[in-house]
């Protein structure tokens, strides 16, 4: 099951062994939160963890199965199981998994255990591993794919009881999607703003979404490709006031309009949008939102921007100027290209 529909699951019923893995630590942290919030409440006595590169996980289901001293259900965290890597770590005690195969049969009614494992994959050959995919609920904690990010998006908008139209979900998605705990935080805070069933519209995504160096140099390279030369110094100001100096800030509008470049130059050698991103190892987005400003470039325009950015920087460098007013000479330049 994916990370959303074990997290809706959780709010109608709690399984009593769960397998949680995946390298996506923001959903295992929140699996975790609502795990503890359904099953314990505030009460946190009857909560043990355990790291199972340090304890064996026999004495884990030992103390799974023993009753909980304060009532009530128990919950216990048993993290990094290694065993059911492909190639176990090697440890100075043994996992009898068959403990746990044995456990996973006939589970008690009183303690939710929870496997947690940070891994991308688990070697699903192994016995246990079969069990648990079998008897236990297993939530996959992968990174959101590209394609999903949308639907993730959407979605949380429905749990805050808002709608998005569809200019701003353009914002979230370029701006937040590769940190999801900041996108999650940013979104309630706009839901908070609009109420319950408002319409987050672009203006207010624009307005009230926290600027970062990196989403800010996003929206800085935008001011330029409109020719909007107050809202590109305006941006410039906010970054600086972020205490970004004039010379970052070339440093990052180089990255952008490079990457907008190299793309360019992949497209015409046939490159597929999953190659570009294997070659030039960067985010999916940052190729999707290059692909997006490429094409409002022809490849020699592209090429003079890179040199006014470069002799920008090594103007700053040899200090000839001052810095504020070299970048603001440099946003004229840009916006002015065509």
């Amino acid at each position: 099951m994916s990370y959303l529909e074990v997290m809706k699951s959780l709010k109608k019923e709690v399984a009593p062994v769960y397998m949680i893995y995946g390298t996506e630590t923001y959903f295992i942290e929140k699996l975790k939160k609502e795990l503890i919030k359904q099953v314990l409440g505030q009460e946190k006595e009857n909560l043990s963890i355990y790291e199972l590169d340090e304890t064996p996980i026999q004495e884990v289901v030992t103390d799974t199965e023993t009753y909980p001293f304060f009532g009530g259900r128990k919950l216990v965290f048993a993290n990094n199981p290694v065993f059911l890597k492909a190639k176990p770590d090697k440890l100075s005690f043994e996992h009898e998994v068959s403990t746990l195969e044995t456990y996973l049969s006939n589970p008690v009614d009183y303690t939710v255990l929870v496997l947690i494992a940070p891994y991308e994959k688990i070697d699903e050959r192994k016995k246990v591993s079969k069990l648990l995919k079998k008897q236990a609920t297993v939530a996959v904690c992968n990174p959101v794919k590209e394609y999903e990010v949308n639907k993730w998006i959407k979605d949380l908008a429905v749990q805050f009881k808002v709608s998005i139209a569809p200019d701003a979900l353009e914002i979230f998605e370029s701006e937040l999607s590769t940190n999801l705990q900041m996108l999650e935080n940013e979104l309630m805070k706009l839901a908070l703003y609009v109420g319950e069933d408002g319409v987050i519209t672009r203006e207010i995504a624009e307005q009230l979404i926290a600027h970062t160096a990196d989403n800010s140099s996003l929206r800085l390279v935008d001011a330029v490709i409109e020719g909007d030369l107050y809202k590109a110094i305006s941006i410039s100001k906010d970054l600086q006031k972020l205490k970004e100096e004039p010379i970052a800030l070339i440093g990052l509008l180089s990255f952008q309009f490079r990457t907008i470049l190299r793309v360019k130059l992949l497209k015409q050698k046939g490159y597929t949008q999953s190659q570009m991103q294997k070659q030039l190892g960067v985010h999916p987005y940052v190729i999707k939102i290059a692909l997006s400003r490429e094409k409002k470039f022809q490849l020699h325009v592209l090429q003079h921007i890179m040199d006014k950015l470069a002799n920008a920087d090594a103007a700053m460098k040899v200090g000839g100027m001052e810095k504020e007013l070299t970048l603001e000479l440099l946003l004229y330049d840009l916006v002015q290209i065509r």
